[in-house]
């Protein structure tokens, strides 16, 4: 056991987020995004939702500074109405970090995206385009 990691932040989560760089992204998915066909490395979150991985993979990286874009959220398409849980998310951002950079990202590129991530955590998030790409900043 370890002091002030959040419980829901399994071992192997921890050693990604420990071996992550400066400028490295990773994806929180939710239930329905293909982790697996576009993930490098992918964590396993089952049964645990988007806003409170989010949550404690914010506790313990920062947002990167220096980019453009530190929080990327899929585009919704097809006149799909902005997911409520994107409110949660930019809360849950907010909390933690005052540098927050947000911008959406269209659907098959943000796959493109998720291919070069350094890791996917797969969640069982059951809103829809409520996946994040974050990029880790310096510590």
């Amino acid at each position: 056991m370890l002091k002030n990691i959040p419980k829901i932040v399994s071992p192997e989560l921890l050693k990604i987020l420990c071996e992550m760089g400066h400028g490295d992204e990773i994806v929180i998915a939710d239930g329905n995004f293909p982790s697996e066909t576009n993930g490098k490395r992918v964590v396993r979150a089952d049964g645990h939702g988007g806003v409170e991985i989010l949550d404690a993979v914010l506790s313990l990286i920062p947002l990167d500074t220096y980019a453009e874009h530190n929080f990327m959220l899929m585009q919704t398409t097809n006149g799909d109405p902005t997911p409520t849980i994107w409110a949660e998310y930019f809360d849950v951002a907010n909390k933690h970090d005052d540098n927050l950079r947000s911008t959406e990202i269209e659907r098959f590129a943000f796959y493109e995206r998720a291919k070069n991530a350094y890791a996917v955590i797969a969640t069982g998030e059951s809103a829809i385009y409520a996946n994040i790409i974050i990029k880790k900043g310096v510590i």
